[in-house]
């Protein structure tokens, strides 16, 4: 068996700072699982520019990754402003739909809607929470507030309105153009912003259907009606992003870090995946260090047993991209060993294939210096034992769908091969063993848990076997 496994992956997004061929050899030679790609700043031109690079860069060093396009989503922004605008304490300050209040200093902003949904004495947040209004009164186009914080307003600013249901689509125009790009550049997974309620990832699905996709969704959980249908959210996606910005503007800051645990137990109980992201190594952007709380921060993500953990700004603008991706994986292999919890016992298992699922990791986990090596064209598999999360055990997935194998780069301790499959399902299995072992996966006399179909007078059966590496 090789020395230490790691199970939680990176995910890292890319930009100026990482998009060149050179950089993304060496971010995936580094160990990055997963490249997301965030639509915010991007086009579908520069999409299919650079899924194209990222493929061929693989190609190259031998070692696939999965591409992530974050959708940008619908977002409620301020207009453009000749020149920062100074607020003061006390201010009276108005957005408008349509035409500004003579005499009143205001900004127009791209949501008609805005007055219909906030309601007098509520909060008004504006640039990542920075700037705290209050409105004070409303027609149908004008809201007039009082200034509760200082500072400079610039142009197309983020509002964001603490507890308010906004009636925004789940996808606008340019999320179905760039989606359309992904799916044509071959895109693996759609991060999908503001996510509000379950039939918001049903729309998003059902595009995808409709355009041939088989993209796996995960859904950006980052306001409070978000957190309050959750549950019914988790149901119905594919993986979940705990996205930590927008979120810790939208509830009080103390409450985020259980909020983000609340996230992860709900995924671990359905099976799903789950990203931590956002100001992980922010202090990274421009130090060649992070900080001590940033280190117990992704600590604590890893112990909490998240799927993966995520850099932002850290690998787009940053100035030590490549220390970012070392730094979490230092952090992470000094965290993974030493944890004592077991399985994951939140996880509902109905099936008889699913309990045989959770066997094979109990037995791997006894024998010691195992793994188990599953075959799979649905990612059903891989994906549960997973989700069980048995400490210390490599999941070794073998497929012969290569958009599968890619998607199976993002769930916990799972490592995907791409492999032809032979009708005889012994043959199957040899060839596996004997790629861990020409691979360096396991060596000689290594014990596995081998779960995979067997034929018993005709049948097919599912089974559950032990083979050692000759």
């Amino acid at each position: 068996m090789r020395g230490y496994y790691r199970h939680t992956k990176i995910v890292a997004t890319v930009g100026p700072a990482t998009e060149s061929e050179q950089k993304l050899s060496q971010i995936i030679n580094l160990g990055v699982d997963v490249i997301r790609l965030n639509m915010a700043h991007g086009t579908g031109e520069w999409v299919q520019s650079l899924v194209a690079r990222i493929r061929s860069v693989s190609s190259q060093l031998q070692r696939q990754v999965a591409v992530m396009m974050d959708v940008k989503g619908p977002e409620i922004r301020t207009g453009p402003v000749p020149e920062a605008i100074e607020l003061n304490i006390g201010d009276e300050f108005e957005f408008y739909t349509e035409t500004p209040t003579p005499g009143v200093t205001g900004v127009i902003v791209n949501y008609p809607g805005l007055p219909g949904d906030v309601a007098v004495g509520s909060t008004v947040l504006v640039d990542s929470g920075l700037l705290r209004l209050e409105v004070l009164s409303k027609d149908e186009t004008h809201v007039l507030c009082r200034v509760l914080t200082p500072g400079k307003l610039g142009s197309r600013r983020h509002i964001n309105l603490p507890g308010v249901d906004v009636n925004l689509p789940s996808l606008t125009e340019k999320d179905e153009r760039d989606i359309r790009a992904g799916v044509a550049a071959g895109i693996d997974f759609y991060a999908l912003s503001f996510v509000r309620r379950s039939d918001d990832i049903l729309v998003l699905r059902a595009l995808l259907d409709s355009l041939g996709s088989r993209a796996r969704i995960v859904a950006k959980i980052e306001d409070q009606s978000g957190l309050r249908n959750l549950e019914a959210i988790v149901k119905v996606t594919d993986a979940v992003m705990v996205a930590r910005g927008d979120l810790g503007i939208e509830i009080d800051y103390h409450v985020l870090p259980l909020v983000q645990r609340r996230i992860v137990d709900n995924c671990l109980a359905e099976g799903k995946p789950v990203i931590i992201a956002t100001h992980l190594l922010e202090s990274m952007i421009s130090a060649p260090m992070p900080t001590r709380a940033e280190i117990s921060d992704v600590s604590n993500a890893v112990r909490e047993r998240a799927d993966a953990v995520m850099l932002s700004g850290e690998t787009t603008t940053g100035l030590y991209p490549l220390e970012c991706v070392e730094v979490l994986k230092n952090i992470v292999k000094s965290t993974e060993p030493v944890e004592v919890r077991g399985m994951n016992d939140a996880i509902k298992l109905t099936e008889p294939k699913s309990k045989m699922l959770r066997s094979a990791a109990v037995l791997a986990q006894e024998l010691g210096q195992s793994g188990i090596v599953v075959f799979t064209r649905s990612g059903f598999l891989a994906y549960t034992l997973g989700a069980l999360r048995p400490i210390g055990v490599p999941i070794y997935a073998f497929t012969d769908d290569e958009a599968l194998f890619r998607q199976l780069l993002l769930p916990w301790g799972v490592e995907p091969f791409l492999m032809p499959f032979s009708d005889d399902p012994e043959e199957t299995i040899q060839n596996a063993l004997k790629y861990l072992k020409r691979r360096s996966w396991c060596d000689r006399g290594t014990w596995l848990v081998v779960i995979t179909n067997a034929l018993a007078h005709g049948k097919v059966i599912d089974s559950l076997q032990l083979r050692q590496i000759e």
